[in-house]
């Protein structure tokens, strides 16, 4: 796949602006797009829509589900323009802040959509009753596993599905049914809520299509224990038989991020069959989550794709990730089959971490873009793999850091890197000035041969390290920072657009002519 020369913004839909607590699929998302437009960006970059949940500090890659959309970014206003919402939204005490307080918004949402589901059923048409039975009938490949699930995860009161009753815990089919009959409104009032969602997501990426925006979504590689995926589907993860609990589980090893590596805790996948050739079901539930993902946005981001060479596998029972072994994966034989069933595979390998010769015969071989990072490339080596200078492959992204960096000024002024280091840096970018780096690291981007450049918007908007996404390793202060209105300016917009018109990197139909 051959990416064009462009850029875009990378920015997660619950740090959109708004008022209520954060960010939504509604009015700010349309703003957003506008603004991207007005900018002269190609590109929307997300991270993963999926439910989140407190157990797991409101991780989007920990989710309960990989097919299912986050409920917390139904937007209150596009709902109160419903003809069956009777109005009026209830009472909001939630204000614009930079950070998100989920225990607030859970509550304010709580109540909405309690609301909106018995206008629903008590005002809604024939035509919307319809595009909501349509929609349950499209989606029962995922979405009546999910429904029951959150369901009994709601009436047992936790997601680790161990510790419910053991009849419906290993999904006996009388138990299943008998469950489905007991939690009936509450899987319909979940149903509900999903349809909610997809129409507003629908709705916003038709949007972003016509301003000429493409939507770059994320799939992480693994998905959580404590997930309708993995208690639906226990087949095709390395579980131990008896217990249900896995037998190893995912991370990587000491790294950049940190000296004990990264224990993720994820059950890994069964690749292969008894045969050792592939695992069908696994490739068919792969297949499933493409497909899937692929109706909501342009492009997609494969988290870990190195763990498709070989992965990181922890024995159950280690605290960190310092012991484990790389196990071979599933390889190039897993996408050649996966594209048989899907088609255009359509995928951004996110190759950071431990990359070997393997993984990048892997990554070339399937023609998929691979990505750098700015944030990696000065360590006084003039042939680091991330310095601009050595991107030898157009046809990749470059970034200025990621969720899991620092902010770029964060980073810079910070404690990460020593006064030498940063002498080095400007070197290395010819200025004699430490002010304002976020636009001297945005400019050696954009004036880079890489197709595709994208800027965090905590890096556009020049903040420090307090408005980080994440930071690997920790469990606290992470995946809640927002955007206020008014944090990102015409100045922004203007001085972003104009890079684009000097580098090249405006799309076909906004640049100027040099006059």
């Amino acid at each position: 796949m051959k990416l064009p020369r462009a850029s875009g913004i990378l920015l997660h839909i619950a740090s959109l602006p708004g008022s209520y607590g954060m960010g939504t699929l509604g009015d700010e998302a349309y703003l957003f797009a506008d603004s991207l437009k007005k900018a002269g960006q190609s590109y929307w970059q997300i991270l993963p829509i999926n439910p989140v949940a407190g157990a797991t500090a409101y991780s989007p890659y920990a989710s309960t589900s990989t097919f299912a959309g986050n409920d917390l970014f139904i937007s209150p206003e596009l709902l109160s323009r419903e003809k069956w919402f009777s109005g009026p939204v209830p009472g909001n005490t939630l204000r614009d802040e930079s950070f998100i307080d989920y225990g607030a918004v859970l509550s304010f949402k709580e109540e909405l959509l309690a609301k909106a589901f018995t206008d629903f059923f008590s005002n809604a048409g024939s035509d919307d009753l319809a595009d909501f039975d349509g929609f349950c009938r499209e989606m029962e490949f995922w979405l009546g596993n999910y429904a029951l699930f959150t369901s009994l995860a709601g009436h047992f009161n936790t997601n680790n599905w161990l510790e419910w009753d053991k009849d419906i815990s290993a999904r006996d089919p009388v138990a299943a049914q008998r469950w489905s009959g007991r939690l009936e409104k509450n899987i319909l009032a979940c149903k509900f809520r999903q349809f909610i969602f997809f129409r507003q997501w629908a709705a916003l990426k038709k949007y972003c299509t016509g301003m000429g925006i493409s939507l770059i979504g994320d799939i992480p590689i693994y998905v959580t224990t404590d997930s309708a995926d993995v208690w639906a589907y226990r087949e095709i993860f390395q579980l131990d038989g008896m217990t249900g609990l896995p037998e190893a589980v995912s991370g990587v090893p000491p790294d950049y991020f940190s000296e004990t590596g990264q224990h993720w805790g994820n059950p890994l996948y069964n690749w292969f069959d008894e045969t050792g050739a592939l695992n069908e079901m696994t490739l068919d539930w792969w297949a499933m989550r493409l497909l899937h993902l692929r109706k909501t946005v342009d492009l997609i981001r494969i988290d870990h794709f190195r763990g498709f060479e070989a992965y990181w596998s922890i024995p159950a029972g280690e605290k960190t990730a310092e012991k484990g072994d790389w196990i071979q994966g599933p390889g190039i034989e897993f996408f050649k089959k996966l594209a048989a069933r899907t088609g255009k595979l359509s995928l951004i390998a996110e190759d950071l971490g431990v990359i070997t010769p393997e993984v990048e015969k892997l990554r070339d071989g399937l023609d998929l873009p691979g990505m750098r990072i700015l944030q990696f490339a000065f360590d006084f080596n003039n042939r680091n793999y991330y310095l601009p200078h050595n991107i030898d492959n157009r046809n990749c992204l470059l970034y200025t850091g990621t969720h899991d960096n620092n902010t770029t000024n964060g980073w810079f002024y910070g404690n990460e890197i020593d006064e030498n280091t940063r002498r080095y840096i400007l070197e290395y970018l010819g200025s004699d000035s430490i002010s304002d780096f976020h636009w001297q690291l945005i400019r050696a981007a954009f004036r880079s041969v890489a197709s595709l450049v994208i800027v965090p918007a905590q890096d556009l908007l020049g903040f420090g390290a307090d408005f980080r996404m994440n930071t690997p390793g920790t469990v606290k202060g992470n995946w809640v920072w927002k955007m206020k209105k008014g944090d990102l300016t015409d100045h922004h917009l203007e001085t972003l657009r104009r890079m684009g018109e000097i580098y090249s990197r405006l799309p076909a139909h906004q640049k100027d002519d040099g006059r």
